[in-house]
């Protein structure tokens, strides 16, 4: 599964792999692939830093890239404190009663609330790449569009190409613009945020409005055969993140979770604001539901509806409250039906690719060619 792309970054695989989980990323750099390791919840630099270690010495030497959440315009002089100020006390209160319906302990006293959506200030996303950059890393992503042109700038000069996520052809060329290297065209289908176009109509669109940039199909991909459909839109690579959260080197930190995502079907996601202010795919939970009832308060923007909502899941995470507990995941997750490792994961997605290859030449008269 090598293309172009694939032979530039010095990787036997086409396959890029997007993770929170520093074993995670490191398995799929190991494998064959592309690791790239998600950053927006290090928002202290030296948990980075120390997890930045730990997959450097376990990629075998391989290469590997981080994801950041950073906005292309800088907002100056807003804290954190000033955004928590902005929001409604009703939609505390909903969280409250919510929380209480189901019985949701509170965190003992002194606990934090855990992962809080600070990633989003570009300064904390600056803060992640002072460290990153004393690393090899050979890609930024970026899940917020183009970067800003220093941040651009700045990769290049050490040699580090960056890629932007797009959920249409029109956000594409923006990036194309700005001077990014790589796109992800990420369709309707994927986990997290996503735009209304679905991956089989939007890989094209994007590949003609870039060419020549390299892009990435992402959304709605677990399979080799996927990921030979991907290269014949004219793909140069496949970026998957959903797949990667049931393997066995992911640590979720919850087995009433893992066991939610082993047996959801693909209808059983929902693209909500309930977890960030922005349209996410995520597991379908009785939380998205109260936040998408029209008799509720309704969600806020982002980046309020993240700050609103971390202490609330936090409890429903630690305390595994099953019918509120859930994750961003995409449609994918109907394949993911059994717990394997990251290694298992690429030999089936090889074995797949080949299959289809020889499907693909058997029809069109070429087998034994």
């Amino acid at each position: 599964m090598q293309t172009e792309l694939s032979k530039k970054l010095g990787v036997e695989h086409a396959i890029f792999g997007f993770t929170p989980f520093p074993a995670v990323a490191a398995a799929i750099s190991r494998a064959g692939g592309f690791g790239v390791l998600g950053a927006v919840r290090y928002t202290a630099p030296d948990d980075l830093k120390r997890d930045l270690d730990w997959v450097e010495a376990h990629v075998d030497g391989r290469p590997y890239g981080l994801d950041v959440v950073m906005p292309a315009k800088k907002v100056e002089g807003v804290t954190e404190a000033d955004v928590e100020a902005m929001i409604p006390e009703g939609h505390r209160q909903f969280i409250r009663d919510t929380l209480a319906k189901y019985g949701v302990p509170e965190l003992a006293e002194g606990e934090a609330a855990g992962w809080r959506i600070t990633g989003w200030m570009e300064q904390v996303a600056r803060n992640q790449l002072d460290v990153a950059f004393d690393y090899p890393i050979k890609l930024l992503a970026n899940a917020l569009g183009s970067p800003p042109a220093d941040v651009v700038e700045r990769a290049h000069d050490r040699g580090v190409l960056v890629a932007a996520l797009a959920g249409s052809a029109r956000h594409a060329r923006k990036h194309q613009e700005a001077g990014i290297d790589i796109v992800v065209a990420q369709g309707y289908e994927a986990g997290g945020h996503t735009g209304e176009i679905a991956s089989m109509v939007l890989t094209p669109e994007v590949v003609e409005a870039v060419d020549p940039l390299p892009v990435l199909a992402a959304g709605g991909i677990g399979s080799g055969q996927q990921v030979a459909a991907a290269f014949s839109l004219g793909a140069q690579g496949v970026w998957l993140g959903s797949m990667w959260l049931t393997t066995t080197e992911a640590d979720l930190h919850s087995t009433a979770l893992t066991a939610k995502l082993l047996a959801a079907g693909s209808g059983d996601t929902v693209r909500s604001r309930a977890l960030t202010g922005k349209p996410a795919r995520q597991l379908r939970t009785e939380w998205t539901d109260a936040w998408d009832d029209p008799d509720g308060p309704g969600t806020l923007p982002m980046p309020l509806q993240g700050l609103l909502v971390a202490e609330a899941v936090s409890r429903i995470q630690k305390y595994e409250v099953e019918p509120l507990l859930g994750t961003p995941v995409g449609q994918i997750v109907g394949r993911m039906n059994s717990e394997r490792s990251v290694q298992a994961v690429f030999d089936d997605l090889t074995r797949g690719f080949e299959q289809a290859v020889d499907r693909i030449n058997r029809i069109a008269g070429r087998s034994g060619q």
